[in-house]
């Protein structure tokens, strides 16, 4: 054995050898496939060619930047020719605006055209109203083009200004049917209004805010409006909440109510009367919307304690008609850009009303 033990440390044994495996796989196992172009529906021209991997040479480079870069010149081109008016009511008509007092009122003139109603009348406010023909010219004064006025949310004042004067020009003739439209309207809001829509009375994990449930503050916020209008407007009704404890069918108010609300909405001067439907569309609410009105209308000046200070503006009128969301909004969170804009533009519209009936005698 120690004979042979030399000659075994020569042999080489013929074993194959295994291959070699890396410690690590690739993930990326498709095939290579270049991107495929398509043409962008803000971008005008053709799609750019598709992208090769392969390398290029700087001549190579330099014509495909120089193709780009006439690409983006004949983009900016059509932008520019696209922005260019081709049409009278893409361009502006007027440069100056400016108000001028007649016997009748206010008018607004653009250079020396009038403003006119959608009946094609000249849009004459109160002589009072001064702070209305102000905002109206205001809002001409801040349009770019003809194609804007087409628009209302453009122009809100002269639009709530113009429905005034239509309820006025109906009534001068003897048409009720512009008024009784806002009537109805009115009435049906009642049957629903928001204000008297409460949260039920026990509710399961109920959860409170400052102290308060939902329904709490449901009921303070309605008991102060409802008091107001009680002594103040429709003295002796009887306003009840619309909503059962176990039910979300709504309850009508009762026949005596109805009826007087109903008679003193049919009584209301046009500018209030357009006012009032400005109102209650924006906050669903008739009891919200008289409280606002009643608060500054120029045509319940004499009805008011005189020197009485006002407590009802913007606020407090956007406050209780949104005051679930409120609610919901601090408990969830708010969700940006509906949240937010919906209470910024019912402040705007409400505000838009305290314009409307507003005046120096108010």
């Amino acid at each position: 054995m120690e004979s042979i033990r030399p000659a075994l440390a020569t042999v080489r044994l013929a074993v194959p050898r295994r291959a070699y495996r890396p410690f690590y796989q690739c993930l990326h196992t498709s095939a290579t496939r270049c991107a495929t172009p398509l043409p962008h529906p803000s971008v005008p021209g053709p799609p750019p060619e598709t992208p090769t991997p392969s390398a290029s040479d700087a001549l190579d480079r330099v014509a495909r930047k120089r193709r780009q870069a006439e690409m983006l010149q004949q983009a900016k081109g059509a932008r520019t020719s696209a922005a260019k008016p081709t049409s009278v009511l893409k361009k502006r008509f007027w440069n100056d605006v400016n108000i001028r007092e007649s016997d009748n009122g206010f008018q607004v003139f653009l250079d020396n055209r009038p403003v006119r109603t959608p009946n094609k009348d000249t849009l004459t406010v109160p002589a009072s109203k001064h702070q209305l023909a102000t905002a109206i010219a205001l809002e001409w004064d801040l349009l770019v083009s003809a194609q804007q006025a087409l628009k209302t949310h453009y122009i809100p004042m002269t639009s709530l200004a113009a429905r005034a004067i239509d309820v006025e020009l109906a009534d001068s003739k003897g048409d009720e049917r512009v008024r009784e439209s806002i009537v109805q309207l009115c009435m049906r809001y009642l049957s629903t209004d928001t204000l008297l829509c409460w949260a039920p009375e026990h509710v399961l994990n109920d959860v409170k805010q400052n102290g308060k449930t939902l329904r709490q503050l449901q009921e303070e916020v309605a008991t102060g409006i409802i008091a107001y209008l009680t002594s103040n407007v429709w003295p002796g009704v009887q306003i009840e909440p619309i909503l059962d404890a176990d039910s979300i069918v709504p309850i009508d108010q009762p026949e005596m109510t109805r009826e007087l609300i109903r008679a003193w909405v049919s009584g209301l001067p046009a500018y209030e009367l357009a006012g009032l439907e400005r109102a209650v569309l924006a906050s669903k609410s008739v009891l919200i919307a008289t409280r606002l009105i009643h608060e500054w209308a120029e045509g319940f000046a004499a009805s008011r304690q005189p020197g009485a200070k006002k407590t009802f503006g913007i606020e407090e009128a956007a406050e209780a008609a949104s005051l679930e969301v409120r609610w919901q909004t601090k408990a969830w969170g708010e969700v940006e850009d509906t949240h937010d804009v919906e209470k910024e533009d019912m402040k705007r519209q409400l505000g838009s009303v305290i314009l409307l009936v507003g005046g120096d005698s108010a």
